[in-house]
């Protein structure tokens, strides 16, 4: 899903400002939510790498 604001290529009729808004208010949150998802991702990934650290670390 890939909210493409303020274009008009999809219908004839215009698109209101408070419509427009609200589309690129879905598009921001769905960035947010998808670099959260990937930040996570690569927080787990260190934290791992930090967890092998230390155990090369006790033996």
């Amino acid at each position: 899903m890939f909210p493409f604001w303020g274009d008009n290529c999809y219908g004839n009729e215009g698109v209101s400002r408070r419509g427009r808004l609200e589309q690129k208010l879905r598009f921001l949150k769905w960035m947010r939510d998808d670099l959260e998802t990937r930040l996570a991702g690569i927080n787990a990934a260190i934290d791992k790498v930090e967890q092998q650290l230390g155990q090369e670390d006790v033996a």
